[in-house]
């Protein structure tokens, strides 16, 4: 079944087109790059993964919680409605949720695929293309394992959230190449990590495991390159120029506290906005909001975007706690849980192909 007939609610029959003004860069410098960058771009090309083989998709997932998620990771478990809730409709809450989650990070995955392949375009020096040109293609293998899970695995999709949508068409619609490289290796691709990291520790699946577990390999590197690249250019800005992107950061940021609901899952199942306004303000959902800057914070201060402004912001924001994880040790476990759990199919599989001992 193609994926317009699974969408839980109505999209646009023709997609969505976002009008740009970027610019096309040539650079005629081949020779001469930045050493960490260049470094950055050996990793990307050692380590290009096939989704159709390194992901084990004959794994099953469980109808009735196919992440297998602790249920008290559920917006609503704190709610009465819940506990009148019987197995099968509490079984169609997980299914959706986990769905709506899983619909957010593929529909993420596509506008990083289209803003990576602008940063070939944009991006005005030849080191960052290079980099720029493995990042698609990375963006464009995520894209492909997110829509096999949901389309072999789950029976609904979503359609992009109001929040993500504001924010990509941002990205995609500003003219200036830092812009890409803040909006998306910083703040999307960060926002992403910190959600992938939640299901790749908290679910119990191991094909959902594995999914997540890889592609955050990928994408603890497009935020390094991130940090590469605007580590070198905001020192430069004027004074207005830098808080212009301060602003961005912290206007983008409180758009994805406030917007980051799952409320069409409630209105889609037929709970109400009351519901929907109890699950947006329970502990379980503030928590988690909080949780999706621990990966955008520190990169923030580490890029030099930290005035007295930007570091108020997020302790309104209740995340300030998060400026002083230190980023390349984060980044490195990321990278290390990815080859555990090759280490671990691996040795699966060895056992699996050991003959068996004689009688």
């Amino acid at each position: 079944m193609t994926t317009m007939f699974r969408y839980a609610l109505p999209v646009e029959q023709t997609g969505w087109q976002v009008g740009t003004e970027m610019q096309a860069s040539f650079a005629w410098e081949y020779e001469d790059g930045r050493a960490k960058l260049l470094n950055l771009y050996d990793t990307a090309k050692q380590h290009q993964w096939d989704a159709a083989t390194r992901i084990d998709w004959s794994l099953d997932l469980d109808p009735a919680n196919p992440m297998r998620m602790d249920d008290r990771g559920l917006a609503i478990v704190e709610t009465p409605l819940w506990a009148k809730l019987g197995a099968e409709d509490r079984a169609r809450v997980r299914s959706h949720v986990q769905a709506h989650t899983l619909s957010q990070f593929l529909h993420g995955e596509q506008g990083a695929l289209l803003v990576a392949s602008r940063l070939v375009q944009c991006a005005p020096q030849m080191d960052a293309k290079f980099y720029a040109a493995t990042q698609t293609m990375d963006e464009a293998r995520h894209v492909e394992a997110y829509s096999r899970l949901l389309h072999e695995k789950f029976d609904v999709v979503y359609p992009i959230t109001p929040g993500l949508r504001s924010l990509l068409g941002q990205i995609l619609a500003d003219s200036r190449w830092d812009f890409c490289y803040l909006g998306m290796q910083v703040l999307i691709e960060g926002l992403a990590l910190a959600a992938f990291q939640r299901y790749r520790d908290s679910a119990q699946n191991p094909l959902v495991q594995q999914v997540n577990a890889y592609v955050m390999q990928d994408e603890a590197r497009h935020v390094a390159f991130g940090r590469i690249a605007l580590r070198d250019l905001y020192p430069q800005l004027t004074d207005l120029e830098r808080a212009e992107r301060e602003d961005f950061v912290i206007d983008a940021c409180r758009a994805m506290r406030d917007r980051f609901d799952q409320r069409e899952v409630w209105d889609n199942l037929g709970f109400g906005d009351a519901l929907a306004d109890t699950a947006v303000g329970s502990e379980t959902m503030k928590a988690f909001r909080r949780r999706l800057f621990s990966r955008i914070v520190p990169v923030v201060r580490d890029i030099g975007l930290w005035s007295p402004k930007v570091q108020q912001a997020f302790i309104d924001m209740q995340a300030i706690e998060y400026a002083d994880i230190d980023v390349d040790t984060m980044l490195a476990a990321d990278q290390r849980v990815a080859e555990e759990f090759d280490a671990q199919r691996h040795v699966a599989e060895a056992i699996a192909a050991a003959p068996a001992p004689a009688q």
